[in-house]
């Protein structure tokens, strides 16, 4: 049996035992008074909820949002870190902003957002961007300026512009930092457009998520809940192998693909 098989049936295994302590706790454990469905109601309720167009159009809301967001975040944090991690001088004259922004979470601008931008997706694309761009800004920068001085100055000596040694040299040498960025930021990028709809009222699966909230419907409550974590583990994987297809090269992925 190869190890990826063993893997996913362990997996497998482990989401069958949380299933089932769910199941146990919600009827004869300490969840049996509670409010709180079972796992059978809301995996039930989750199926029902497959069928129908509106949870399409909210998770299509909802991935608009993530992926726009993500790609802008990448854009602009890549060129973000570039610029910071190209000079010694820049890279320790940020470092006390860089950080001092780096634990602000973008909810703490969601009012101000709404105001000037209302919930729209478009406030949800800019929350991602804010949530997303600067850890991958750090790690870029990062890369960028741990590149070996001697393939630099070996890439000059045969007489490659600075644009040819950012592209041949610095860029691949970085390219692992900010693939484990891109890696990290995209099931934010999908927690902030949740957010973005849960608390701005912007569309997608948050704003189905509040509304089933207020309805006080908890299967259903839960069931969306179910919905965003399966489709968090889609984001993971999806990050996770194209991170694979652009690095294969890298020694890391050579040993894990022999």
């Amino acid at each position: 049996m190869s190890t990826t098989v063993r893997r996913f049936l362990v997996g497998c295994f482990g989401v069958l035992l949380a299933i089932a302590v769910w199941q146990l706790a919600s009827m004869i454990g300490p969840l049996a008074e509670s409010p709180m469905p079972s796992a059978g109601e809301a995996i039930t309720t989750m199926l029902q909820l497959l069928t129908t167009v509106d949870l399409w159009l909210s998770t299509l809301d909802t991935l608009v949002i993530a992926v726009v967001g993500l790609l802008a975040a990448i854009v602009v944090g890549v060129a973000l870190g570039i610029a910071i991690g190209s000079s010694p001088l820049v890279m320790h004259a940020t470092r006390v902003i860089v950080e001092f922004f780096k634990p602000i979470p973008p909810i703490v601008v969601l009012p101000i957002v709404v105001l000037v931008l209302g919930p729209t997706p478009f406030m949800g694309i800019f929350l991602v961007i804010i949530g997303c761009t600067i850890a991958i800004a750090i790690q870029t920068s990062a890369g960028v300026f741990d590149t070996d001085p001697v393939r630099k100055a070996t890439g000059e000596t045969f007489g490659l512009s600075r644009a040819e040694v950012l592209r041949r040299i610095v860029l691949p040498s970085a390219l692992p930092y900010i693939g484990t960025a891109v890696r990290v930021a995209a099931p934010t990028s999908l927690i902030v457009a949740v957010v973005a709809g849960l608390l701005g009222g912007g569309p997608g699966l948050g704003q189905s998520l509040l509304q089933a909230q207020l309805a006080g419907n908890q299967p259903e409550l839960f069931a969306y809940v179910l919905i965003l974590g399966l489709l968090g583990l889609v984001f993971q994987g999806v990050s996770s192998l194209v991170e694979r297809r652009v690095l294969h090269w890298h020694p890391q992925f050579r040993k894990e693909n022999p």
